[in-house]
């Protein structure tokens, strides 16, 4: 259905909840809602509980959209034509942007109480005078229809008619719950947790462990390409790339074969813990789901967990490896994840791994490394870089 709308109407959601917090929340939502339109131009307006895009370009509007979903924070959006709270002009318009033809009900909402009719009242008017006013080929049925025209009469003076509610991204402001550290691979699961995590409101920093020259810059790009893909939903993120190679020589060279990819990950948390700290993230975020691959089990996360003092979130701890993948389309990372490019966790990669490490064994062979200029090297070396937002 095509209509004239000249504004978006945007509603939040869980920060209705947050009481004597809400301001808080709410500024941190309008200002992530400037950043993802910049270079567009649009006015920004608000009344209680709703946010209006006003005098825009009509021909950006499914960019405007299109970003706008990406808002963390964001309940729904809707097109909408906005007009004086004067109900000839309201019937005027609902007749005029309706279908021609089919079933359909009004629906009011009247945040207006000083207005003197009910909503009940309200929608048996405009409804009224739609079929009256379309031409005959209308029909109403409350329960079953093909279309429903909302009416939203707002404090402000103004009403907002429109039909479609296109759902946000929810969850909550990007920034509002701190900073966290995610550990960025090239694979499809550690995206999938970033984008997870920052949809309760954290702020992504990242960091990838850079094994060269046996992996190649392709690899490394397609790290940057996967923070490029989350940068809609979380905004600019600082890309921590770690030179790894010497740590993985002096496991390969002193640790069991088996062993490797267990202190390998345990390096990775301790360095993660280093950058996290530098940049004042209070956790870590890892893609890890429990048992898919030997480095996930319980016993193994266990072993690698002991090293850090930092919480580690593990969003995906519980879902299965299609719920990933259909949340990293949804995101649009897979593609970019099966680019058959190694990362450093395929280097040296054992036949057989451990699959239920014990921490002691796992201490015995790291003495055998000199541990803490291993990881100071590694992070003196370390590059961080922007990723801004696509």
């Amino acid at each position: 259905m095509e209509h004239n709308y000249n504004c978006i109407l945007i509603r939040f959601g869980e920060i209705f909840l947050k009481g004597n917090n809400r301001n808080y929340f709410e500024s941190l939502l309008i200002k992530n809602i400037k950043l993802a339109l910049t270079g567009l131009n649009y006015r920004f307006a608000r009344t209680q509980g709703r946010y209006f895009i006003e005098e825009f370009d009509p021909n950006d509007m499914d960019e405007i959209i299109s970003r706008l979903t990406k808002v963390f924070g964001i309940h729904s959006i809707s097109p909408t034509v906005k007009v004086k709270t004067d109900l000839d002009e309201i019937c005027k318009v609902a007749a005029a942007i309706s279908p021609k033809e089919g079933v359909f009900r009004v629906t009011v909402k009247r945040a207006d109480k000083r207005y003197p009719m009910t909503s009940m009242e309200l929608g048996a008017k405009i409804g009224g005078y739609m079929l009256y006013h379309t031409g005959g080929r209308l029909k109403v049925d409350l329960f079953d229809y093909d279309f429903e025209l909302f009416v939203d009469l707002r404090e402000s003076g103004y009403t907002y008619l429109f039909y479609d509610k296109i759902m946000g991204a929810q969850g909550l402001p990007t920034g509002c719950s701190g900073n966290a550290m995610l550990l960025l691979s090239g694979g499809i699961d550690s995206p999938v947790a970033g984008y997870v995590m920052a949809k309760r409101g954290l702020k992504i920093y990242a960091i990838h462990y850079h094994s060269f020259p046996y992996t190649s810059e392709l690899a490394l790009q397609k790290v940057k390409d996967l923070a490029k893909k989350l940068t809609p939903y979380c905004g600019d993120i600082k890309l921590a790339v770690v030179p790894f190679t010497e740590i993985q020589y002096a496991i390969h060279e002193h640790c069991p074969q088996e062993f490797m990819i267990t202190i390998m990950r345990r390096f990775m948390m301790r360095i993660a813990e280093r950058v996290a700290r530098k940049y004042e993230c209070g956790a870590l975020i890892t893609g890890e789901s429990l048992g898919q691959v030997a480095s996930q089990t319980m016993q193994s996360i266990n072993v690698t967990n002991s090293v850090v003092t930092l919480p580690v979130f593990r969003p995906l701890i519980g879902n299965d490896k299609a719920e990933i993948i259909e949340i990293a389309n949804k995101i649009d990372t897979f593609d970019i994840s099966i680019r058959p490019y190694e990362d450093c966790c395929t280097v040296f990669l054992p036949k057989n791994p451990v699959i239920k490490p014990k921490l002691s064994e796992a201490i015995e062979y790291e003495n055998r490394l000199d541990i803490d200029t291993l990881i100071d090297a590694a992070v003196e070396n370390t590059v961080m870089e922007t990723i801004t937002v696509e």
